[in-house]
């Protein structure tokens, strides 16, 4: 589990046998201050097990389903996004991200207004039917993504889910892979779990195999005790 904030910048390598270097070029001491093998690391939001660890660097697994759900050893020598995992008790302070990545996006563009960046997103050609499935029900205005592993908030989108927008502060531009972005980069993207388990609950009673009788509504809550403001 990680929290969407980025504590530094690596370049990654593949290294053939689905095993990646990571070779840290920021923030060594924060990351590397108690890594340990078999520890969680989310590279570029993907979340990776350390199986070496090297002066400056670690290596790592990545399985033929990461590999085709990510960007992950499209370009060698790509600067990733380095979280380490959420310690208990430690401070969340962008939302919970799992590191299981859903699919692909593509920058489009980004327009400085003030002191931020507005970074828009669509869908990939290519991957059209896997946005459609994974990504697009969970992007609601003012919800939660990760993109690259960082957490931000949905600033605009279109109701299809097939568009999104976020604004970015300057400290979030600088110290993550976004500022290196060019139109047309592909992005890994990871919906808000809270989103995915929610419709997972919503549509579960709706066939004839039903766990949730009746369905959520209105009605129902306030007849179980939640108290509906309106």
């Amino acid at each position: 589990m990680f929290t969407g904030l980025i504590q530094g910048l690596g370049k990654l390598q593949p290294m053939g046998n689905d095993q990646l270097q990571i070779t840290c070029l920021t923030n060594t001491d924060l990351i590397f201050s108690d890594l340990a093998i078999g520890d969680s690391v989310a590279v570029d939001g993907v979340c990776l097990t350390v199986t070496k660890i090297l002066t400056e660097q670690f290596w790592a697994i990545a399985s033929p389903e990461t590999l085709s759900r990510s960007i992950l050893g499209e370009k060698a020598g790509m600067t990733v996004n380095l979280e380490t995992s959420l310690r208990a008790g430690g401070k969340i302070g962008g939302h919970f991200v799992t590191g299981h990545v859903d699919g692909v996006g593509m920058f489009t563009k980004s327009t400085m207004t003030g002191n931020a960046w507005e970074m828009s997103f669509t869908i990939p050609a290519e991957k059209a039917k896997e946005w459609q499935q994974r990504i697009a029900p969970y992007i609601v205005e003012k919800g939660s993504i990760a993109i690259n592993g960082i957490s931000l908030t949905i600033a605009d989108c279109d109701q299809a889910g097939n568009y999104l927008q976020v604004a970015v502060i300057p400290h979030t531009y600088m110290e993550t892979n976004l500022h290196l972005l060019q139109p047309g980069d592909l992005v890994n993207v990871e919906g808000d779990i809270l989103g995915k388990y929610v419709a997972k609950f919503m549509n579960y009673g709706r066939g004839n195999d039903a766990l949730v009788e009746p369905d959520i509504t209105p009605e129902f809550l306030a007849e179980h005790g939640f108290m509906m403001n309106y």
